[in-house]
């Protein structure tokens, strides 16, 4: 069942302005109901809940030891103390379901279809939903995700704007030529950077992944930064693979007709 929450956000998202330079992405302000946006913040999970990112598996062992992550999944979300556990079974009853995917794949459907051509219809998706505090000395080079990410999305969740300037950037390579497959992060200094997508409370910046989707964070020098992320992306894998959760082609079907694809 649908909720008012769930039905605002699919509504701020679907009527977003595409900006297409240097890649295909979306900037989307009041992204949920003040209400909803309010309970978010009240609700986050305390720092006792969350664990630094590489003791996760999710990176190299000593990397990104400013990040902070708990995955949003519900086994995690049974961890959480009896006072913010509902808000959370509650929003996750509606993220993290087929219906939430498929809209946003929709969202994106040309670039999704410039990327993979007819092969998407024979590919298996999976949303992976992780939920980030980052601190003071926190940076990510440039980089245009892993081969596996169709989609990334960053919802923004800080109290204020105080912050503003500590969104995720885009960049440029210096050598109009370069472009990567996936995988390595980059030196800011081979890169110019294009546009910081503001660290505004309620804001969502979402984009196609690609071999120039380079994004990054410059490094954070304020002091006693929390910057609160709420992580959502959709997976994508070629026919035949076994190494994916269960359940990861889900929708296939009906990806294909919403996308126009042939049934056969």
């Amino acid at each position: 069942m649908s909720s008012s929450a769930e039905e605002h956000v699919l509504y701020q998202i679907a009527n977003a302005r595409m900006l297409e330079y240097p890649y295909a992405h979306i900037y989307v302000e009041d992204v949920f109901p003040a209400d909803f946006y309010q309970a978010l913040l009240e609700n986050w999970p305390q720092q006792s809940s969350l664990l630094p990112i590489d003791e996760t598996g999710r990176v190299p062992k000593n990397a990104y030891r400013e990040r902070f992550v708990m995955p949003f999944n519900a086994g995690e979300i049974e961890k959480l103390n009896a006072e913010r556990r509902p808000f959370w079974q509650s929003f996750a009853s509606w993220l993290l379901t087929q219906r939430f995917m498929t809209a946003m794949i929709d969202k994106f459907e040309p670039y999704v279809k410039s990327r993979f051509g007819d092969d998407i219809y024979q590919c298996g998706f999976e949303a992976d939903s992780l939920i980030v505090r980052d601190v003071t000395n926190f940076n990510i080079g440039p980089h245009t995700d892993g081969p596996h990410r169709l989609l990334s999305m960053l919802f923004y969740c800080p109290p204020d704007a105080s912050l503003s300037h500590l969104g995720t950037s885009i960049y440029v390579p210096r050598d109009p030529a370069f472009v990567c497959p996936g995988g390595p992060h980059y030196s800011h200094a081979k890169f110019h950077k294009v546009k910081t997508m503001e660290y505004r409370p309620n804001s969502l910046f979402a984009f196609i992944k690609n071999d120039r989707s380079f994004h990054g964070v410059e490094p954070i020098g304020d002091p006693d930064v929390l910057r609160d992320i709420l992580l959502y992306d959709v997976r994508v894998f070629a026919p035949g693979k076994k190494d994916h959760a269960a359940g990861a082609n889900a929708g296939v079907g009906f990806l294909k007709r919403l996308l126009g694809g042939n049934r056969n």
